[in-house]
């Protein structure tokens, strides 16, 4: 029997960033990182900083696609002593955000996930005033992987700016799973 992580918050949260250390609710910490981990120029910042009465996770930078390269992300380990997260009994991934009306991905990974390229992968708007958008796990897809998103077997949430040139402004004041589709606000379209 494989033991998996399990969601600590009957309302799904994983982070509202209000944890002085940086600590996610799931007890890890976001990490920045950028395509210089493979040759490529772009560049980010990454603050927790307090943004109308709210405490938000905050990336800037310049994606470039110089010399192969086209990305920049903040991701959070889901597991918990090595083991995936079960969000089985949710129905998807839901944001607090605002940003410069740029499109960001959200990508999910999950055990099938083996090489640092593959994901499951959702677009969506951020735009300048601050708005709940939730996107159902079937709206993920997977990219360079064929396995379908097994939900109860995540590793690594992403927030990412990828594929094209452009400057790259986002905060998130919340992040975690919901369970109702009616509730909220629709996903944004992948524009």
């Amino acid at each position: 029997m494989t033991l998996k992580a399990t969601i600590s918050s009957a309302d799904g949260l994983i982070d509202d960033f209000r944890d002085p250390d940086g600590r996610s609710r799931l007890g890890t910490h976001w990490r920045l990182v950028t395509d210089t981990v493979m040759g490529g120029v772009s560049s980010a910042r990454m603050s927790f900083t307090a943004m109308d009465r709210r405490r938000a996770l905050c990336v800037e930078g310049e994606v470039k696609l110089e010399h192969n390269g086209g990305f920049l992300q903040v991701n959070l380990d889901l597991t918990s002593r090595g083991q995936p997260l079960d969000a089985a009994d949710f129905v998807g991934l839901r944001l607090i955000v605002s940003g410069n009306g740029e499109r960001y991905n959200l990508h999910l990974k999950s055990r099938d996930c083996t090489l640092p390229w593959q994901a499951y992968r959702a677009t969506f708007v951020a735009g300048p005033d601050w708005q709940e958008i939730r996107i159902p796990f079937e709206h993920f897809t997977p990219n360079r992987l064929s396995a379908p998103l097994d939900t109860g077997q995540l590793t690594q949430l992403g927030l990412v700016a990828i594929g094209r040139a452009f400057h790259a402004q986002i905060c998130v004041a919340e992040v975690g799973w919901y369970r109702d589709l009616d509730a909220g606000s629709a996903p944004s379209p992948s524009g």
